[in-house]
């Protein structure tokens, strides 16, 4: 079983910005995919359901960025 988290991203300016963020969270464990996307400023996982959100969260911030769950 698998679920999609949606993280909305502050911070990131250029590509390089969404390849640090998108290698991050797919070093992961339990991340199946991730898009991020520069111009929304939004990332898309594809997680197994044994992931939680918060640990996501953490990645983006370690790496750099604001991070914050996206609004439904």
């Amino acid at each position: 079983m698998s679920k999609r988290i949606e993280l909305d991203i502050v911070g990131m300016t250029c590509g390089n910005c969404v390849r640090h963020v998108t290698e991050a969270l797919e070093a992961q464990p339990g991340i199946k995919s991730v898009k991020v996307e520069l111009e929304s400023g939004k990332a898309t996982i594809e997680a197994e359901a044994s992931v939680v959100p918060e640990h996501l969260l953490e990645t983006v911030e370690d790496t750099g960025y604001m991070a914050r769950m996206a609004e439904a």
